[in-house]
């Protein structure tokens, strides 16, 4: 098993860019997730329940630690430009603001806004996008923090530093939807581990394994539940599609990929190996 792809999203939600090498540290790749959209109308993170566009936006890193955004007219939106918020608001069609990390002790910046809805179980079903008769994902898999706060403090990310998935998977899903695009973006990992011809998901038995990788060390927690985004249209090549997510629910256990823990940071580059750890 060795590392074939390294995704970094600078800005949460958006679609990423590869790279050859990274840096893993405690709170994932170094350079991930470093800008996220404020939602003004609820004051919480921008999500793609709300606003699905975010995932026809693509992000990359710019000078100065800034990012820059590109529409899907091409435009590029750079966030050291005043008129930044205005120009992704238009886009979007929904009151935003780009704001970057804040250290960990600011708690008001992640916790989470408003009240809970009065339907709270309706509003679970809605986020995650599951029929009357589908059931919700187990949220002891989401980590500690996800009750209280948008993401884990001084982090954007949902609720572990990674998430692994296998070339098998992804190969495992196009041959039960032939019908579908299943396109790795849809999923958003942050490491793509090619298990040559492996069926299935392999990476859903490493659960409580820790692995070598690079000069690296991590850790898998558990499966990663998942919701409505890997539905969403991301372009003209990969629209909308619902039958993804009723696959994952129905035959998946509800979950794609693993989220991981980075016990040892280090350097990872594609073609290292992930070598288990003997117990």
């Amino acid at each position: 098993m060795h590392l074939s792809q390294i995704w970094q999203y600078p800005v949460k939600s958006m679609i990423g860019v590869t790279a050859d090498t990274a840096a893993l540290a405690p709170i994932g790749l170094v350079g991930d997730r470093t800008w996220a959209l404020r939602d003004l109308e609820t004051g919480g993170i921008a999500n793609t329940r709300q606003t699905p566009g975010i995932m026809r936006l693509a992000a990359t890193h710019a000078d100065g630690g800034h990012v820059a955004i590109i529409t899907p007219d091409g435009r590029t939106i750079l966030s050291s430009d005043a008129a930044a918020n205005d120009a992704l608001t238009a886009a979007l069609g929904r009151r935003v603001a780009l704001e970057s990390l804040r250290p960990a002790d600011d708690l008001d910046f992640y916790r989470r806004q408003g009240d809970a809805p009065e339907d709270f179980m309706g509003y679970l079903r809605e986020i995650f996008a599951r029929d009357e008769d589908e059931p919700l994902p187990d949220f002891t898999k989401f980590g500690p923090y996800v009750a209280e706060f948008e993401s884990p403090p001084g982090s954007f990310y949902d609720c572990f530093p990674l998430m692994i998935m296998s070339t098998s998977a992804l190969r495992s899903m196009q041959e039960a939807l032939p019908e579908s695009i299943v396109d790795v973006r849809r999923f958003r990992p942050s490491l793509v581990i090619d298990t040559g011809d492996a069926e299935g998901h392999p990476e859903f038995a490493w659960a409580g394994q820790r692995f070598t990788l690079g000069s690296a060390v991590v850790e898998v927690v558990n499966d990663c539940p998942r919701c409505a985004s890997i539905t969403k249209e991301i372009n003209e090549d990969v629209p909308q599609d619902r039958a993804i997510l009723r696959h994952v629910v129905r035959d998946l256990g509800q979950a794609v990929g693993v989220y991981c823990n980075v016990v040892q940071p280090g350097i990872v580059s594609l073609g290292d190996q992930l070598t288990p750890i003997p117990a």
